[in-house]
């Protein structure tokens, strides 16, 4: 079989993750390869108010950029959790944080000393032991020298977008503004060039997908195949609308479950980002546009858009000489916000198997493996957010409570149920602590724990419990408001 090497890269479709793509291959493969990149300024992109994830930090390193540069130009602000009211049932709350809670030992994680203090009466709530969400309560927030705080960021997608481009084309990336009127394939089915309606032809070596739900190239072109999660995941819509910002800045995302799906709220420091997430099978349009007017706390300032989606992921992400990244691939939800950290986990894939030799199997094996395996473990934490629930309020809920799960995750929940073991894989985005607070935090109460840790007197672990929440308290004491911290570190430049 012959391989050509791989000396142009195409990504068809700009948004967050065209742009994404184009600055990380521009930034690092700068001199190997030539980038292209064709957008429409008519297609708009999804562009709401995202979250993020602590990885955007690693990718943005790889990549040199500058954090006060990217905040200004994002209207960004800082994420330290995300706040989950009525999961677990109605009137519920707790806040799954970023960061390390507590202090564990080698042989026993610290949910295990948090439970045995339970029994013998002297543990405090579970997010007590947590630094990032002591925090985020109180609203918050600095970056000092003498103490790591572990966060994310909340933006905005299309000034993102914006932002890469500008980053991308410095460093030589090309944009070629047009719509994609047909797709060229070779002989063997590859992908040759791309056809624009003006009539421009634009050939490659390998392509990447980037047009979002359409999946041009992955699908319409090489019928891929896509895998449906929807009976796992069965919200299928969101309902989005920008408003003024509130009197607070909190430093963490808003999840508030409703009868149908739940809400978000995430506030930038010129407005706050706000959407329902809804199962259309239990609640109409109209219905769902209503109730997310009517929820909001401060003006909108744009008209709502429905947006509709369809959960699961496509069967290969790399197939023949295209790989998609972003909506192409997949989509899982807005809940727990990893769209824009698949996007740059994608990416970062694909630099480390790059192709310069040309594609061959083992390649788009390895790549569809590793991806396929993220995406399911992210996938299985969602979902527990659903299943995991006492509320019996709705068909909704019922129905969640109810369905059958992947084994993956009915083997996650069994564990922590039997014995409070929660763990992770080094390949995995979600740590120990995530799922520990969700299933805490979601009403799963162990039956048992690791009896190491009922050796400790309890003074012994009273002490030891106490001195994790009295460092905590001591140093959020410290820490201006995130408000503050954010007008004298990056305040956002928008005019």
């Amino acid at each position: 079989m012959q391989h050509h090497t791989v000396k142009k890269v195409v990504i068809a479709g700009g948004g967050t993750a065209g742009w994404v793509a184009a600055a990380a291959l521009s930034k690092r493969l700068k001199g190997l390869i030539d980038v292209v990149l064709i957008e429409s300024e008519e297609i708009g992109t999804v562009g709401v108010g995202e979250s993020t994830v602590p990885p955007v930090q690693l990718f943005h390193n790889l990549l040199g950029i500058n954090e006060q540069e990217f905040m200004q130009a994002t209207d960004a602000t800082f994420k330290l959790a995300i706040s989950f009211e009525n999961w677990g049932q109605q009137g519920d709350h707790y806040f799954h944080p970023f960061g390390v809670t507590g202090k564990g030992s080698f042989l026993s994680d610290f949910q295990h000393y948090y439970l045995h203090g339970l029994s013998q009466g002297i543990a405090a709530p579970f997010g007590d032991y947590c630094y990032e969400l002591q925090a985020a309560k109180q609203h918050k927030f600095a970056k000092t020298e003498q103490s790591t705080i572990n966060y994310a960021y909340h933006l905005d997608a299309g000034r993102y977008a914006r932002f890469l481009r500008r980053f991308s084309e410095d460093l030589g990336a090309v944009r070629i503004e047009g719509k994609i009127a047909q797709v060229q394939q070779h002989v063997n089915g590859d992908i040759r060039a791309l056809v624009l309606e003006s009539g421009q032809e634009i050939t490659g070596d390998l392509f990447i997908d980037c047009t979002g739900f359409r999946a041009l190239l992955i699908e319409q072109t090489l019928k891929t195949g896509y895998e449906r999660w929807d009976h796992w995941l069965p919200c299928n819509k969101a309902v989005v609308v920008q408003t003024e910002p509130g009197p607070t800045v909190p430093p963490y995302t808003r999840a508030i479950a409703h009868d149908s799906g739940w809400q978000w709220k995430i506030p930038l420091q010129h407005r706050v980002g706000n959407g329902l997430v809804y199962a259309s099978d239990y609640l109409s349009d109209d219905k769902a546009r209503q109730r997310l007017l009517d929820g909001l706390e401060a003006p909108a300032i744009m008209e709502p858009r429905v947006l509709s989606y369809q959960t699961g992921r496509r069967k290969k992400f790399w197939h023949k000489n295209c790989v998609a990244i972003g909506l192409s691939s997949g989509f899982i939800e807005p809940l727990e916000s990893t769209s824009i950290f698949l996007f740059m986990s994608g990416i970062i894939r694909l630099l480390r198997l790059f192709p310069f030799n040309g594609v061959t199997p083992a390649l788009t094996d390895e790549y569809n493996q590793q991806s396929i395996t993220e995406v399911e473990k992210i996938r299985d934490f969602i979902i527990l957010h659903y299943h995991q629930t006492e509320r019996t309020d709705s068909p909704f809920w019922d129905y969640c409570r109810t369905m059958t799960i992947p084994d993956s995750l009915a083997h996650r929940i069994a564990l922590f149920r039997e014995s409070a073991h929660a763990f992770q894989t080094g390949d995995e985005m979600f740590r120990l602590e995530s799922w520990s607070h969700v299933m805490l935090g979601q009403r799963l109460q162990p039956q048992s724990y690791h009896q190491l840790v009922a050796g400790l007197g309890s003074g012994e672990l009273s002490r030891h419990l106490q001195q994790i929440r009295e460092t905590i308290n001591s140093a959020v004491h410290r820490l201006p408001s995130h408000r503050d911290f954010l007008r004298q570190y990056c305040p956002s430049n928008l005019t």
